[in-house]
């Protein structure tokens, strides 16, 4: 009676590796390895990565995007619907005591945040010319 426990478990083990190994996807080594390659890659903004264009913000990487694409990407997304108080893209009204503030004011608030508003407007990889250009566009659509 044992014996046919033993043997009935070897059966048993027997039949589940054949089932795992119909699991494994077939391929060489080489084929394998392939497959288990990373999707992307990290391209970091003064790199010169040749699928660094493909990616997300790769403009802002490179330098080459104006205070409206800036504007588009990251503070339109609270500036044109009002979220949690932001004054809405060339509405006067809102701006005028804003801008009374002075530069040096909006500025202060544009680097490290207001209110609801986090630092920088959530665009980390700004740099100061970047996020410049972005305040200066929202001013100019208030004149």
């Amino acid at each position: 009676m044992k014996s046919l426990k033993v043997l009935f478990a070897l059966m048993t083990a027997m039949v589940g590796l054949t089932v795992l190994a119909q699991l494994v996807p077939p391929g060489s080594g080489d084929e394998i390895r392939e497959r288990l390659q990373p999707f992307g890659r990290l391209c970091l903004p003064g790199e010169d990565c040749a699928i660094g264009a493909a990616l997300p913000g790769a403009e802002l990487a490179a330098g080459v995007m104006s205070g409206e694409q800036v504007y588009g990407q990251f503070c339109g997304t609270c500036h044109n619907a009002g979220v949690a108080g932001a004054p809405l893209l060339g509405d006067a009204e809102q701006w005028q005591p804003r801008i009374a503030q002075g530069m040096d004011t909006l500025w202060d608030h544009t680097l490290n945040g207001i209110n609801a508003m986090p630092p920088k407007g959530t665009c980390m990889a700004c740099s100061d010319d970047d996020l410049r250009s972005a305040l200066d566009y929202m001013l100019a659509e208030v004149e």
